[in-house]
């Protein structure tokens, strides 16, 4: 109950059957540890841990603001409560190559079973705004390598090589740089901001390692099916934001009921009930522990 029963060892070892299956994992993203229990829950494959969400989540934008003791952290509370593989977002590695190293070796302590670096230059943005810069392709593999070393403590921890290169560099040098990621120990491919079917499926014809897609909201591709990213051969499927502005959504309808009528009666629609929540957490398990714990009903 405390702790799922696997161990993170175990998480990172089934993930990597997962990928060998071919099927298209979907990984909807997760700000909370009640979140990845409800994605479990739901018969999800996995968990994503966005750096975007973990930064806006703490008042900040989405600019490189937060520090790895802070994301590895909260890291480990989100995959914690889940016997689910959980993958999570270490933008541009918080420095040099051998900060890499650490980075990586501080995921894998914390239960993560994979996380995906990123070619931006500092101040990083969203992938989805104009205007981004990208490192040189010969610093992103040597940051690759960094994090290739940092794996040795389990070398079932998937490094995720992200490119942002699309926008700024063109397709063809997107996929240039993808092969090097893959030549340097990248094991999966991240292509951001692809622009149409077309460009999906060539990054597909170009790369031999698997491929993710990423389907955030409001950005500037299509929100494509998980049957179309099955036909465009790609392996796994991140939904980064879209838990987190469903709550923020409901958060704000809510609140809005509140001001105007000055009740949340009408708002009881929106929300998760009580009953659900103990489900959720397991409340009655824990009476094992003490008779005291769980002595009531709930209407």
């Amino acid at each position: 109950m405390l702790f799922p029963e696997i161990t993170a060892a175990q998480k990172r070892k089934n993930f990597r059957e997962q990928l060998k299956t071919g099927k298209l994992l979907q990984f909807p993203g997760s700000f909370s540890p009640l979140v990845s229990m409800m994605i479990e829950k739901k018969n999800f494959d996995g968990v994503y841990i966005s750096g975007s969400v973990l930064s806006n989540d703490l008042g900040y934008p989405d600019i490189g603001l937060t520090t790895l003791t802070e994301v590895a952290q909260r890291g480990r509370q989100i995959a914690r409560t889940t016997k689910l593989p959980s993958i999570i977002d270490a933008d541009t590695g918080w420095g040099e190559p051998m900060n890499v190293t650490r980075t990586i070796q501080e995921f894998i302590e914390m239960g993560l079973a994979g996380c995906h670096l990123e070619d931006q230059e500092n101040p990083k943005r969203c992938g989805h705004l104009d205007n981004k810069s990208v490192v040189a392709t010969e610093m992103m593999t040597r940051k690759i390598k960094a994090a290739t070393l940092g794996k040795k403590l389990d070398e079932n921890f998937l490094i995720i090589a992200r490119t942002d290169s699309r926008a700024s560099e063109g397709l063809n040098k997107a996929i240039d740089r993808a092969k090097a990621y893959v030549d340097a120990g990248a094991e999966m491919i991240f292509p951001e901001a692809l622009q149409d079917e077309s460009e999906f499926e060539k990054f597909r014809k170009a790369i031999s390692v698997p491929l993710l897609a990423n389907m955030t909201e409001f950005g500037k591709g299509k929100l494509y099916k998980k049957t179309e990213l099955e036909n465009f051969g790609y392996n796994l499927v991140i939904y980064p934001v879209t838990t987190l502005r469903l709550a923020m959504g409901g958060t704000e309808k809510g609140l809005d009921i509140i001001k105007s009528t000055g009740s949340q009666t009408a708002a009881l629609d929106l929300m998760q009930t009580r009953k659900d929540l103990y489900e959720l957490t397991a409340y009655e398990d824990y009476n094992q522990f003490d008779q005291n714990i769980f002595n009531f009903k709930l209407k």
